[in-house]
C-alpha cells in the first residue's frame, strides 16, 4: 500500500550503530527493495514499472550507467537502481496545493529527504520576485520569463546552463544546440564534478576519454583491480560482473581507505546459491590512505619495469610514446615514501606485483576516490601507465575501465555537452544548422559558481540534477545563486536548489524515465549511453504523474522558440514533434551515430560506439600513440594533529537524492550526521563512540569551513582518514580546492580537525 511522505523531517540526532556487514545484496536488499517500491507505488504499479526496468523494451534505470548484457535477467535490477525508478515512478505529488502551504525559507529549512520524499512536481510554478513561495504559472508564461532575462543580458555568456547525467541524448543535443546558437558554451554538467578527471587524463593518454572496456571483457579479464570505488553501493550490478569474472578464474584486487561490504562478498539475489552463501570477491585488499594511489601505482610501475621479460616491449615500441621519460621518473619511485603515502606493508605491495605479473589481461576500474583530488589526472595517467606496460589496451579482456555514476552522464557529454568543446564538433555542428557557435571555452561547475559569485553570470538554467545540493562550498555556492536573476530547473521531484533561488526563480516539471512520452507525431522514445560506451533506446510506460508536464526535448524546444524567435532556421517545432528528426542530426554531426535511427531499429538492444584505442589499438591523441607520462608524485600532507576526509554515499542515498536515513552496509540506522574515524585515531583525540564533533576543514589560504554536530563512529578506516556523507558535508570543501587540469572539486580530500561539541539534547 502506498504510505504518505512524511509531514515533518524525521529526528536524526542519536543514529544506531553496529558492526559494518562483510556481504551485500541476498535477501535484505530484496526485503527493502519491495518495501521502498511500495510505499512509493504500491504493489501493482511495483510489478508493473520494475519488470521493464533495463529491458530492450523498457526504460533505462535512472540511476547508474552500469551497462545490460545482450541476455537480460527478468529482474535486471539492483536495490538502489528499484529506489530510483520507485521515488522517480512514485503517486505521491507535489501540486500547486503544496507550494501555497509551504513558502520557500520554510523549504530551505527542510532536509533533502524531506523535500524528496513529498513525490512528483505536477505543474510549473514561479517564484515572482519579492514573493515568498512559489505560485502556477503558464507554460507560456515561464518561457515569455526565460526570454525576457535571456535577452536582457548584454552577453550571452552571462548565461549559464547545467546538465544533470539522467537528461537524454536526444534532449542533451539540443540543449547545447541551443545554447551554441544563443551564442556561449557556458554548460557545466555533472561531469565536472566526478569523471572529468578521468577525461582529461585517458583524452591525454589513450586519445579516447572513455572507458576502453565492454562487459564482455570483464568477465574474460585474468586481474581486476578496483580502486577507489565502491560498487555495492554506488553500482550494485556491477557485482554481478565481478561474480561471473570470479567464476571464470579472475582475481580481484580492491584498493580503497575503506573496507566495502560489496567487495568482501556479494548473495546474488538472483540465484538460490547466491542468497544462501554468495560468492567472495576480493582475493587482496589494499587499505590505502586517502589520495596514496598515484604513489602506489608509480612503486608497481617501477617493479614490473625491474621484472626481466614483464613489459610488453613489441606492444611498447609499436604504439607508445615517452616510454624513456616515463621510465626514468618510474626508476626513482622509493619504497620509504610510498609506504608513507599509502600506509600499505611491503608484503600487500609485494603480493598485488605477483598478480599483476601473473594477469595477462587485466583491467582497472575506478570512480570518484581516484578523480576528486588535487592530482587526480597524474594518478589516473600512472593507472594508464601500468596498463600500457603490459600492453593491456586493446587487448581482450584488458583496458581502462573509469565507472560512470549516472545514467547518461556519458552520453551527455558524447552529445556537446561541455564548455570546452572540440572545433571539429562546433564545425559540424555550424555546417548542419547553419549557425556559428562560439569558439571560445566556456565555464565548468566550479567556474560558473564564481561567475554567479563575482556577477559575471546572471542566469542559471539547469537541466535536471540538484546543482546546489552536489557543488562544493555549500555557503558560498548558495550566496551566488542567490545572486542570479533567474533560477530555472527541469525537475521532477523537489531538492535542495528549490529553494536556493535567484530573485525570480522557476521550476518546470518534467516526464521521467518511467513516463509515456507521446508528441505530435506519436509515441517516442529517447535514448542513452552506458559507462561502456553502448547506445541504446528508453521506453516509459507509465502514465505521465499529470496532465502538464512537459518532455525534456519539448521543454528546450519551446524555450528556443521563445528566445531565438523566427530569427532561428533550426525546425525546433519538428523536433519537439519527432524526436526521430533529433536523432537524424545527431547522425550527421557526431561521429559514430551514423545511421542512428536505423542501427536501433536493428538492435533492440543498443550498438556499441567506435572506440579506436579498443578496436584498432590505434591512438588518437598528439602523437598518433599512445602515451607514456611522467609526473611528479603526489599525495596529501596533513598536519599534526588533523584528518584527511573523505565525502561519501551511504547505501540510502544516489548522488544527492535520500532514500532514507540508513546505512545498512556500514552499521548506520537512522542518522546521516556521522563521521566515521578509526578506532586508534578517536582515541588519540580522546573522543569515545557516540561522542559529538563539529567537523572543522582547514584551507591552505588559512580560512576554516565548518560542519557542526557529527557523532563519532570507530570505524576500521585507514589510519589518519576519515569519512563523512556528503551533502552535508560539501560545505566543507574549498571552491579553489580543485583537481589540477580538471578543476574537478577535491572533495576526496579536505584536511579536518574534530573540536568536541554538546551530544544533541534529548
Amino acid at each position: 500500500m502506498v504510505s504518505k511522505p512524511p509531514a515533518g523531517d524525521p529526528v536524526q540526532d542519536a543514529p544506531q550503530v553496529t558492526p559494518p556487514q562483510h556481504a551485500a545484496a541476498g535477501l535484505p536488499a530484496v526485503g527493502h527493495t519491495l518495501r521502498i517500491a511500495r510505499e512509493q507505488m504500491g504493489s501493482v504499479r511495483t510489478a508493473r514499472t520494475l519488470l521493464k526496468v533495463n529491458q530492450k523494451d523498457g526504460f533505462d534505470c535512472p540511476g547508474c550507467a552500469w551497462p545490460e548484457g545482450d541476455r537480460r535477467h527478468v529482474a535486471e535490477f539492483c536495490e538502489n537502481g528499484a529506489k530510483a525508478v520507485a521515488e522517480e515512478a512514485t503517486l505521491r505529488r507535489v501540486t500547486p496545493a503544496f507550494f501555497a502551504a509551504h513558502p520557500v525559507a520554510e523549504l530551505a529549512e527542510r532536509s533533502g529527504y524531506w523535500l524528496g520524499q513529498q513525490g512528483r512536481i505536477t505543474e510549473p510554478v514561479l517564484l515572482p520576485e519579492g514573493g515568498d513561495r512559489y505560485e502556477p504559472v503558464t507554460w507560456e508564461r515561464a518561457f515569455a520569463i526565460i526570454a525576457e532575462e535571456l535577452t536582457a543580458l548584454s552577453s550571452p555568456d552571462e548565461a549559464l546552463f547545467y546538465t544533470s547525467g539522467r537528461t537524454s541524448n536526444e534532449a542533451a543535443f539540443l540543449l547545447q544546440l541551443f545554447a551554441r546558437e544563443f551564442g556561449t558554451n557556458n554548460l557545466p554538467d555533472c561531469s565536472n564534478m566526478c569523471h572529468e578527471s578521468s577525461g582529461s587524463a585517458l583524452t591525454e593518454t589513450i586519445g579516447v576519454g572513455k572507458g576502453s572496456v565492454s562487459l564482455e571483457d570483464l568477465h574474460r579479464a585474468d586481474l581486476i583491480i578496483v580502486a577507489g570505488q565502491n560498487p555495492g553501493t554506488n553500482h550494485p550490478r556491477m557485482l554481478s560482473a565481478l561474480e561471473r569474472a570470479k567464476e571464470a578464474g579472475a582475481r580481484i584486487i580492491s584498493v580503497n581507505p575503506l573496507p566495502e561490504a560489496g567487495l568482501e562478498r556479494f548473495k546474488n539475489p538472483q540465484t538460490a546459491k547466491g542468497m544462501l552463501r554468495g560468492a567472495a570477491l576480493t582475493d587482496l585488499f589494499l587499505q590505502i590512505r586517502i589520495g596514496g594511489d598515484q604513489a602506489l601505482f608509480r612503486l608497481l610501475n617501477k617493479l614490473v619495469l625491474e621484472t626481466p621479460g614483464a613489459v610488453d616491449e613489441e606492444f611498447v615500441r609499436e604504439h607508445t610514446h615517452g616510454f624513456e621519460e616515463f621510465a626514468a621518473a618510474a626508476g626513482e619511485a622509493d619504497w620509504a615514501e610510498t609506504l608513507a603515502a599509502t600506509g600499505l606493508s611491503r608484503e600487500e605491495i609485494g603480493r598485488a606485483l605477483e598478480m599483476v605479473l601473473a594477469s595477462e589481461r587485466t583491467i582497472v576500474c575506478w570512480a570518484m576516490g581516484l578523480t576528486q583530488h588535487k592530482h587526480s589526472v597524474p594518478t589516473i595517467r600512472e593507472v594508464v601507465n601500468l596498463l600500457l606496460l603490459r600492453g593491456n589496451i586493446g587487448r581482450p579482456g584488458a583496458g581502462v575501465c573509469p565507472v560512470r555514476g549516472h545514467s547518461n552522464v556519458q552520453g551527455d557529454r558524447t552529445m556537446g555537452i561541455f564548455e570546452r568543446p572540440a572545433p571539429a564538433f562546433l564545425d559540424a555542428l555550424d555546417k548542419e544548422f547553419g549557425i556559428v557557435s562560439p569558439r571560445h571555452h566556456g565555464f565548468d561547475v566550479v567556474r560558473s559558481i564564481q561567475a554567479l559569485r563575482d556577477g559575471e553570470a546572471k542566469v542559471f538554467f539547469a537541466m535536471g540534477g540538484n546543482f546546489v545540493g552536489a557543488t562544493p562550498d555549500t555557503e558560498v555556492t548558495e550566496a551566488a545563486m542567490r545572486r542570479a536573476r533567474l533560477t530555472v530547473h527541469v525537475s521532477t521531484k523537489l531538492n535542495r536548489s528549490h529553494a536556493v533561488t535567484g530573485r525570480r526563480a522557476l521550476i518546470l516539471p518534467t516526464l521521467g524515465r518511467t513516463d509515456k512520452d507521446v508528441q505530435r507525431g506519436g509515441r517516442q522514445f529517447v535514448t542513452v549511453e552506458d559507462s561502456m560506451g553502448l547506445v541504446h533506446a528508453s521506453r516509459g510506460n507509465l502514465p505521465p504523474a499529470g496532465p502538464h508536464l512537459l518532455s525534456e526535448p519539448a521543454i528546450v524546444a519551446r524555450m528556443a522558440r521563445a528566445v531565438l524567435g523566427a530569427g532561428s532556421a533550426t525546425p525546433w517545432e519538428e523536433f519537439e514533434a519527432d524526436y526521430a528528426a533529433v536523432r537524424d542530426r545527431i547522425a550527421r554531426v557526431v561521429p559514430g551515430f551514423e545511421d542512428f535511427n536505423a542501427r536501433l531499429a536493428a538492435s533492440p538492444g543498443g550498438f556499441a560506439l567506435p572506440h579506436a584505442p579498443r578496436d584498432e589499438r590505434r591512438f588518437p591523441t598528439k602523437t598518433g600513440k599512445a602515451n607514456f607520462t611522467a609526473a611528479p608524485v603526489e599525495y596529501p600532507r596533513v598536519p599534526e594533529g588533523r584528518l584527511l576526509l573523505q565525502t561519501l554515499r551511504s547505501h540510502d542515498q544516489y548522488n544527492t537524492t535520500i532514500y532514507g536515513l540508513d546505512d545498512r552496509y556500514r552499521g548506520i540506522r537512522g542518522g546521516r550526521r556521522v563521521v566515521l574515524v578509526h578506532p586508534e585515531d578517536a582515541e588519540a583525540r580522546g573522543l569515545a563512540d557516540g561522542a559529538y564533533v563539529d567537523l572543522v576543514s582547514e584551507w591552505t589560504d588559512g580560512s576554516e569551513r565548518r560542519a557542526p554536530g557529527f557523532r563519532v563512529v570507530r570505524y576500521p578506516t585507514a589510519r589518519g582518514c576519515a569519512a563523512a556523507y556528503y551533502p552535508e558535508t560539501n560545505v566543507l570543501v574549498p571552491l579553489e580546492s580543485t583537481a589540477d587540469v580538471s578543476n574537478t572539486p577535491a572533495s576526496k580530500s579536505v584536511v579536518v580537525r574534530l573540536e568536541e561539541s554538546p551530544a544533541p539534547s534529548a
